[in-house]
């Protein structure tokens, strides 16, 4: 869906009659958008929620401790249910 807006932008970009000027707009238009602490936020979530969607490795999940310094950890899968 990014790249679709992408290439509407760029296509309106470079097929606009505006001119010069309009060319600058929408140009420090993108700048903000992408520039923004917001996006930032929202691409660095979304790229950590795809990441563990798509990673290969088994979830752990702590189980009971045997000492105060060490923890056993198991694939979420292999969990007993109680």
């Amino acid at each position: 869906m990014l790249r679709l807006i992408i290439g509407i932008a760029a296509g309106y970009v470079l097929g606009s009659k505006a001119g010069r000027a309009r060319y600058e707009q929408i140009s420090a238009s993108a700048r903000a958008v992408a520039g923004s602490p917001v996006t930032r936020k929202l691409v660095m979530v979304s790229r950590q929620k795809l990441s563990e969607k798509l990673s290969t490795q088994p979830k752990l999940e702590p189980m009971e401790p045997l000492d105060e310094r060490t923890t056993v950890m198991v694939p979420h899968d292999q969990l007993r249910r109680r």
